[in-house]
């Protein structure tokens, strides 16, 4: 008993761990510049070419395709990096530096949220380059500043749900190929059973079906709406109920998961 008392007082506190883990995360990401860049120029290259070659295929009256497209690429970019987000926890695994962090005087739970802060982070910069990049673009922000602040949070708030995903798989698979399978399978479609391209109500109905339970299609809608025609609340706080109970299941299931690995 006074030895579990002992490493209980001696364990990092919460905050200065997850921030210690986060530094971390960050020395590794500048000894990448290359995939840095190349992750924040992505997004921009779909918004222009896809915004561009959708233009006269799917018009609307009141706005053109790239401010329509403009939420979809947003949100699909957090999408994208959250999805991914779990794989370091699992090279870490791969590799026993993972066993050797929790070993170490470090609180256990930062693991998952210093991971958390860092894809965000990145996630949310990103959002914001791209809307910047599209009001270049002539796309009007029909809620302002205060808008694009929402739209930012609303898209991370997705993130919170499909990161803990991915950290799940990154602590329940056995090696990264079959992250990279389940994953590379996985996010098209969910992309294009979304209203990220074209609106739900032209899909075909068996497709709208599953666009209606898509986390993604909820997270676009919202912040298509603070973009094109301005405030909602009533919708936006449902979609912010929506994504806080994905946000609470997912988050439980990668702490399961976690909690599973570390005691194997």
């Amino acid at each position: 008993m006074r030895t579990k008392q002992a490493a209980t007082s001696n364990k990092t506190p919460f905050i200065r761990s997850t921030l210690a883990l986060a530094r971390r995360w960050v020395r590794r990401l500048r000894r990448e510049p290359v995939g840095l860049l190349a992750s924040l120029a992505q997004p921009v290259v779909w918004l222009v070419l896809f915004g561009n070659l959708f233009t006269n295929l799917v018009t609307f009256s009141q706005y053109n395709y790239v401010a329509f497209m403009t939420a979809g690429v947003v949100v699909m970019t957090v999408f994208d990096g959250a999805l991914s987000g779990g794989v370091e926890l699992l090279f870490d695994r791969e590799s026993g530096i993972l066993r050797r962090i929790i070993a170490s005087p470090i609180s256990t739970s930062s693991i998952i949220a210093s991971r958390m802060v860092f894809v965000l982070v990145i996630a949310g910069a990103q959002g914001l380059i791209l809307l910047f990049v599209a009001v270049l673009l002539g796309v009007g922000i029909a809620s302002g500043p205060l808008g694009i602040g929402l739209a930012l949070l609303t898209s991370l708030l997705l993130g919170v749900g499909v990161l803990s995903a991915s950290m799940a798989l990154a602590f329940g698979l056995s090696g990264h190929a079959q992250f990279f399978s389940i994953t590379g399978f996985i996010s098209l479609p969910i992309i294009f059973a979304s209203s990220a391209l074209a609106p739900v109500s032209q899909m075909p109905l068996w497709l709208r079906a599953v666009a209606s339970i898509n986390p993604l299609t909820y997270t676009i809608d919202g912040v298509r709406h603070l973009i094109l025609q301005g405030f909602d609340w009533v919708a936006l706080g449902f979609v912010f109920l929506v994504l806080s109970v994905f946000d609470l299941v997912m988050f439980a299931v990668a702490t399961w998961a976690m909690r599973r690995c570390l005691e194997s």
